[in-house]
């Protein structure tokens, strides 16, 4: 059993929160690039230029891409041989966010209450924080900071299995088309597919934390993800909403297996600031 003390986690959530907050991941900034490259829009190419000189400069001056610095939410694979020292791991996380938010001077976007009592807590915690235990004696911790714009976008649908794959793709395509500039284009779009309720949404997110646009391992679920961002990039929504060829940068689907009488199918999409880092301990 291999012990990792409290405020190692805590520290390592404190520096993965100003490196999110201040460095597009490399595979989002290439994504970029390669969309100016082909982009035939005048519009869409200044936006995705801006984009492209907005992350270069968060990155020199660390400072946040986006004023949005987003719900801290956390992937966490925890090795079965791993235990905390000196307290639990949901409070080291939190205690990590905390500081991080604080001394990067990062925007405090939760409130404590949705509905009656809507008052800042001060220092974007509680984080969200999905845990998975795996073998091993590793704790990898993914931070991936969603902001609201692209967050308030999301849509889930419980289908008849009947509806089937061509029920899913007018999903998709609708509720990305629907959310036309909101979300800031280029998205990335995840599609979460099967499992329940809860679960389908889970996926959906967990999706976008694939490599840019590298294809799903099945050659069905990889030809499908191509449908949908060509269908996508054909609505003309274009970056930031202003026409253009790039509505998307990528769509990758996660899927679970689900109840014979069920079918269903979320949709999360992040901006085009498409934060997250990760930290292995």
């Amino acid at each position: 059993m291999r012990t990792i003390q409290f405020n190692a986690v805590a520290d390592a959530v404190t520096a993965l929160c100003l490196k999110a907050a201040y460095d597009l991941p490399g595979d989002i900034m290439q994504g970029l690039e390669n969309a100016l490259a082909q982009e035939r829009s005048e519009r869409g190419r200044i936006f995705l230029g801006q984009c492209i000189e907005n992350a270069r400069i968060a990155a020199r001056e660390r400072m946040p891409i986006c004023q949005d610095t987003g719900f801290a939410v956390y992937f966490i694979e925890m090795g079965e041989d791993v235990r905390i020292g000196g307290g639990s791991l949901y409070d080291a996380v939190n205690a990590g966010t905390a500081r991080g938010y604080t001394a990067g001077y990062l925007r405090k976007s939760i409130v404590t209450d949705p509905l009656f009592r809507r008052r800042n807590t001060g220092d974007n915690t509680p984080a969200v924080i999905h845990l998975e235990l795996v073998p091993g004696d590793k704790l990898s911790i993914v931070l991936a900071p969603k902001g609201g714009g692209s967050e308030n976008m999301s849509a889930l649908k419980m289908f008849p299995p009947a509806a089937g794959r061509a029920g899913l793709v007018e999903f998709v395509v609708d509720s990305v088309t629907r959310a036309g500039g909101n979300p800031c284009p280029p998205t990335i779009v995840g599609v979460g597919v099967g499992g329940t309720f809860e679960k389908v949404a889970y996926l959906a997110k967990k999706a976008l934390l694939r490599p840019l646009g590298q294809p799903h391992p099945e050659a069905e679920y990889a030809a499908l993800e191509q449908e949908l961002l060509e269908k996508i990039n054909a609505s003309n929504i274009g970056p930031q909403g202003l026409g253009g060829d790039t509505t998307a940068l990528a769509v990758h689907i996660e899927y679970f297996p689900c109840h014979i009488a069920s079918f269903p199918v979320a949709v999360n999409l992040n901006c085009h600031a498409a934060r997250h880092d990760q930290v292995v301990l």
